[in-house]
């Protein structure tokens, strides 16, 4: 399916929020996702679908110091 992945048109076999972030190669522990201008919640990225022409951001979060 089409979606857009932080403003950039992507093709994604994910059809799960936690699918994507895995899809992505990131730490699902690590990241803030919005879909369709919603935050979801991370107890929440395995239940929530993505469809066709979605929305999402992905944010994320690097340590430093």
């Amino acid at each position: 399916m089409r979606i857009q992945v932080n403003g950039e048109p992507r093709d994604v076999a994910a059809d799960t929020v936690l699918a994507l972030v895995e899809e992505l190669g990131l730490d699902v522990r690590k990241v803030a996702v919005e879909r369709n201008l919603e935050i979801v919640p991370r107890s929440l990225h395995g239940a929530t679908a993505i469809t066709d022409g979605d929305r999402i951001e992905v944010v994320q979060f690097v340590g430093g110091g």
